[in-house]
């Protein structure tokens, strides 16, 4: 090799790049897709043998009940938290939602009126839903969602920089944003529809929990495909593997899309079949979901409801 190109190698290697690759060398981020599907057809036979009311039950206390709409405004807002509100004494056998997910605007909207036991507010933030913006503004974003009351912080990781392989600037983002929400739950969007390769989804995931993901989630639902089974598959093998990795249990969260008791039961069973037991519960599994609360509460009551 010419000793002046081997030198100019050795100057622009960056250490900071280094150390996400070295990350990555823990861990297995080529993707067996045969493997992934299998997972999924079991997941879709086994969801029919535990389409039963308790497990029913399970999954709605799980849901961020969500609007994301241009037409949203305070008074739409507080008409959903009032039906939030509601809800425990209409329905004091089933468990309320995990969350109230708005833009962050709303956030002293939906803090200021909700009276529901264990029902967070949670906010979308950092340029949702395409993360384009500075971080200058993602930060502020999030610092006026939480001091409005945010308990529950939702941003997307920047797609971009997964698919140019700019590590650094993607890690270094969710970082700072998380030095903000400090001890609030922080969920990282991966936007999986918009990142075609496997292994790629599979580093995205590790990145945002090496920065500070309380919860990787798949999807925002908007301008992309949203949640698939074997997207979420993927996720969470990443986070059974950073688990055994580093003892720190990250959740995972499904959005985008989901509207039916059956898709949400195959998403309970890959988190069964993947994580196990210890991950269903509302601390380490979360659907985003808009529609699916009132399907899962025909179900339940055994009639057809609108609450939500």
């Amino acid at each position: 090799m010419d000793e002046m190109y081997e030198n100019e190698v050795f100057e622009t290697s960056s250490p900071k790049t280094d150390r996400y690759f070295e990350a990555f060398s823990k861990y297995v981020t080529d993707v067996d897709m045969n493997a992934i599907r299998k997972t999924v057809e079991w997941a879709k036979t086994e969801s029919v043998k535990i389409h039963d009311t308790e497990t029913l039950k399970k999954i709605m206390g799980c849901i961020d009940l969500t609007t994301l709409k241009p037409t949203d405004n305070e008074d739409t807002v507080l008409a959903l938290v009032e039906k939030v509100n509601d809800f425990d004494n209409i329905y004091p056998d089933i468990p309320n939602v995990a969350s109230v997910c708005v833009y962050p605007c709303y956030a002293g909207t939906v803090s200021r009126s909700l009276e529901a036991d264990n029902v967070k507010t949670c906010c979308v933030s950092g340029g949702f839903p395409s993360s384009q913006t500075f971080i200058e503004v993602k930060i502020a974003e999030t610092s006026l969602a939480i001091h409005e009351g945010a308990e529950e912080i939702d941003i997307v990781q920047n797609a971009g920089h997964i698919l140019n392989g700019d590590y650094e600037t993607l890690a270094e983002e969710t970082d700072e944003i998380k030095e903000v929400c400090k001890d609030r739950t922080l969920k990282v969007i991966l936007e999986t529809g918009a990142i075609a390769k496997p292994e790629d989804r599979m580093k995205a995931a590790l990145l945002a929990m090496y920065s500070g993901a309380d919860f990787i989630k798949t999807s925002t639902g908007k301008e992309v495909p949203g949640a698939d089974p074997e997207s979420f598959c993927i996720m969470c093998q990443a986070i059974r593997a950073y688990a055994t990795e580093t003892g720190r249990k990250v959740g995972i969260k499904a959005a985008g899309g989901i509207s039916t008791v059956g898709d949400a039961l195959v998403y309970w069973c890959i988190v069964k079949k993947i994580l196990g037991k210890d991950w269903l519960d509302r601390e380490h599994f979360r659907i985003g979901a808009s529609r699916l609360a009132n399907a899962l509460l025909s179900e339940i009551s055994g009639k057809e409801t609108n609450h939500f």
